[in-house]
Formats: C-alpha cells, structure tokens, sequence
C-alpha cells in the first residue's frame, strides 16, 4: 500500500512540474496591442489617437466574457480599464470631448512576447489645445496568467509634472474599472474591500489596500480585484465605488485641504496597481493573499 501511495504521490509530482507555463503573447495590430493566454484574447490595450485616453477592452475572465464594460449612455466615460483625471490645470483628461484634454500614446513597444508573460512599455503625453502640456508619463504593463482560472495586468505608472498643477477637487482620478451590468451589485454581486465591508455604502470614501467586484453569470462566479502597491503616494487612497459596477482609488476627491492636489515642476509620481481578474469569489480566489504577495514585490 505505501509503495503505491508513493508511486502516486510522485507521479502526481512529476506531472505537476511537467505542467507548460501558459504563453502570453501580444502583437500590435492598427492601433490596439491584442494579448492572448494560450491563444485565448485576454485583453486589448487600445492607443488610438482618437480615444479620450488608452484603455484595456475587453478583459476577459475565465468564461471567455468581458467582466469589465465599455461605455453607455449615462456614463461615455467609463472605458472598462483606465488611467486619467479631471480638472487638471483647468483640463479634463477623464470625460468624453477630445479638445478638454486627452492623454495621448508617444510610443508603445512590446518588450517581451511569447513566454510566461508580456511586457509593454508605453510613453504618453497629457495636452490639450492652447494650454501647456502638464504631465508626461511612462507606463510598464505586465501581463500574465499565474494560475488557473487567474490573469493578472500589472499596470506600473511614473508620472512626471512638467509644469505645476493643481488638480482641483474631483471624483475623477487616477486608475479605475468599470464592472460589466451582469457582475455589478444591481444586478446580485458583489463588491468588498480589505477589510471585508461590501457595498457601496460600506466602502465610499474608505481607505483600503484593494477592491473586489464579484458576481454569477453562466452559473458560474467571477471577477476583478484592484490592488494599490503600499509604495504609492497616497497609500491606501480612499476609494470611491459605485453598485452599478464602478470602483477606483480615487485621493482627488479627498485632498488634504479638502480643495486641491498641487504637484509642482519637476515632481515624479510612482504609482503601482495590480488587476487580478479570476473565477470565484474573493476568498475563492484568495485575493488577500494575493495581496500579501504583491506588497512584498
């Protein structure tokens, strides 16, 4: 009996470590980067010139759907997976009209292909007609899939202030995902944060490390987490979420005068986010595990 139950236990080991990495590929095509998992679409990032800002559409979960939205219209602004802001110098770098402000793509290199992830690195500037432009900034999106029924976009962002700013109060900012209809809380999910409080009532205005939306279609559960990286400015910022499916870490909208964020010349601003989008639920998917992982990178 011990011999058999040894045999097993090894072969299971030997198969375990034979197991492929999956392979993450992107290829630029027009003006979007498509990356796949295994042949599979996980995710666009568009960079089109006509875009408001780019933007992840779709990010596909396990059953193959987007669990992000693109726009609708109420909200035109909402483009499933972004980075922008509102009232920047007088600009708006988050809302629909391109002549208020857009954050347009400079350069947007693959840097690694083909093996267990992808790396982008993507340069863009922040303008506006007549008005100086008053960010640049540099993003290094890492994509991979770390387990089954797990993808993970790591979305690196180094903002330089090329002249000073001052971002007035807004609800508008910095980096956010708007839920598809069929996983957002109207509609029977579920959205929870760190410490376990859920709703929109429990987490608005709530600082916390990260936010999971959850919920069933297809009878089956998935979803998306956002991390905050602890060496970010503002860590943890609070969060400003919404039942129809929309959270992001949002500092604009509580400033420490309770008026403005002001950013001077010359000033660099780092800041991490982690996406995780995965089956389950969020113990299901251990994504306070997860986090414990990422704050240590």
């Amino acid at each position: 009996m011990k011999k058999i139950v040894l045999f097993i236990f090894f072969t299971g080991l030997i198969h375990n470590a034979a197991l492929p990495q999956p392979k993450v590929t992107a290829e630029k095509t027009g003006d979007k980067i498509e990356i796949k998992v295994n042949g599979n679409l996980f995710t666009n990032y568009i960079i089109s010139e006509h875009e408001k800002y780019p933007f992840f559409f779709p990010v596909n979960g396990p059953s193959n759907a987007s669990v992000t939205s693109m726009r609708n219209a109420n909200y035109p602004h909402h483009s499933s997976l972004f980075f922008g802001c509102d009232r920047v110098n007088g600009g708006n770098y988050w809302q629909e009209g391109l002549e208020r402000g857009q954050i347009i793509s400079l350069r947007a290199d693959i840097i690694e292909t083909g093996n267990d992830k992808v790396v982008i690195e993507n340069e863009c500037i922040w303008r506006r007609p007549g008005a100086d432009a008053p960010i640049k900034d540099k993003r290094i999106i890492t994509i991979s899939a770390p387990s089954k029924g797990k993808f993970q976009i790591d979305f690196d962002v180094t903002m330089e202030i090329l002249i000073d700013v001052v971002i007035e109060k807004t609800n508008h900012s910095l980096f956010s995902g708007r839920m598809d209809p069929d996983l957002a809380v109207i509609n029977g999910g579920t959205i929870v944060n760190a410490e376990g409080e859920t709703g929109e009532k429990a987490t608005f205005g709530k600082r916390s490390p990260w936010i999971d939306c959850h919920g069933k279609r297809q009878g089956k559960i998935e979803g998306m987490a956002i991390m905050q990286h602890p060496s970010n400015d503002w860590y943890p910022a609070p969060w400003f979420t919404r039942d129809y499916g929309f959270f992001s870490p949002t500092p604009m909208y509580w400033p420490e005068n309770d008026k403005t964020t002001t950013l001077k010349k010359g000033e660099v601003i780092k800041l991490r986010y982690r996406v995780l989008v995965h089956s389950g639920n969020h113990i299901e998917a251990g994504i306070a595990g997860e986090f414990e992982k990422y704050k240590s990178e």
